[in-house]
């Protein structure tokens, strides 16, 4: 089997797995509404590396959409300070794991309920691993499942969950229902990224990449940054767009990409970001949609996703993109992404 052949066909299958997700989730709709916003000091979601991630993003997302108070923690901060994390009041805490074993989730999930601090639903992909009976509600996506360690699809059919809550907590019916369309969408990106996904991945001359995501999109950034860690050990981190200027501008040089996850609604302003680290001799890859405003320079590379869904639903579309540049440049490196360097499927202590 050559390498990477199992990381390959999740990163592909995506839409495929966002298909049954949704399948999952229709039949659901009347249990997830019973957790109503308002009835909560706050809206909290958890989990531990690529699902703190996932998190972040979800809460942002969440209080956009809502208006109500949603953050993000990794898991072991809800065990190991919890003072830090929950006010007075009633918490839903929303626990993402891909596994429903991962210990610090576990453990975060079982302190929450014996201390009695709100109510628990649970994201996961394996019903008969402990966090899938944990809940109040259990939701599993096992259209998700893995065999590789770095999370592609599982990450994206489980953020396609906390999705689905947001646009229903919030009232946008048309926004779950226009959930149904990302699969295509989604299948139409993975064809028109390989090119780009090649030839990023494969230029031996970039020794270095930034992943710049703001808003709804910053978590998004921390994943794709950790999924170019995980699978090809290349220096890369994450920024806010306008953040990047204040210090990490100072890396910028021939062989560093910033790849820049831009949206409609501050496009222009992201855009002028990126402008500047090409003035500062750095490569620029500009993610961005049809309808994102367009910088007058031209950047190294640009690939235009579909604009046919709200903004708040398409992000998603900007991950299958950054999961094949790291699985391209882990093949260049001579890497098997299925096998990341020192990690394991699941993290138990």
């Amino acid at each position: 089997m050559e390498q990477g052949t199992f990381t390959f066909q999740e990163i592909l299958s995506q839409p495929q797995a966002w298909a049954g997700t949704l399948e999952v989730l229709k039949p659901l709709r009347q249990d997830i509404l019973h957790f109503q916003p308002e009835g909560y000091t706050q809206i909290l979601f958890t989990g531990c590396g690529s699902t703190y991630y996932l998190a972040l993003s979800a809460a942002a997302l969440t209080q956009e959409l809502t208006g109500a108070l949603a953050r993000a923690f990794p898991a072991s901060e809800l065990w190991l300070n919890p003072e830090l994390v929950y006010p007075r009041g009633k918490t839903l805490l929303i626990a993402v794991s891909r596994s429903g074993e991962t210990s610090e989730t576990l453990h975060a999930c079982r302190s929450f309920l014996e201390q009695q601090r709100g109510d628990l639903i649970t994201l996961s992909c394996y019903p008969e691993m402990p966090l899938a009976e944990m809940g109040a509600l259990n939701i599993i996506l096992p259209s998700g499942q893995e065999q590789s360690v770095a999370q592609t699809r599982a990450f994206s059919t489980l953020y396609l969950g906390t999705m689905a809550l947001a646009t229903l907590w919030s009232g946008h019916n048309h926004l779950f229902e226009a959930l149904n369309n990302l699969p295509e969408a989604g299948a139409r990106v993975l064809e028109s990224a390989a090119g780009l996904a090649g030839q990023l991945g494969q230029d031996t001359t970039i020794d270095r990449f930034y992943w710049l995501g703001s808003g709804i999109r910053y978590g998004l950034a921390c994943e794709l940054s950790l999924k170019m860690k995980e699978m090809s050990l290349s220096h890369s981190e994450p920024f806010h767009f306008l953040e990047f200027r204040h210090g990490p501008k100072s890396m910028v040089a021939d062989s560093a990409v910033i790849i820049g996850l831009r949206s409609s609604r501050n496009g222009q302003m992201e855009g002028a970001v990126l402008e500047d680290m090409l003035d500062l001799g750095g490569r620029v890859v500009d993610l961005s949609f049809a309808n994102a405003p367009l910088s007058p320079k031209t950047p190294t590379h640009r690939l235009t996703l579909p604009s046919l869904l709200a903004e708040e639903i398409r992000n998603i579309l900007y991950l299958p993109v950054g999961q094949r540049i790291a699985f391209e440049r882990a093949l260049s490196k001579g890497l098997n992404p299925d096998r990341p360097t020192h990690l394991d499927t699941v993290v138990k202590l």
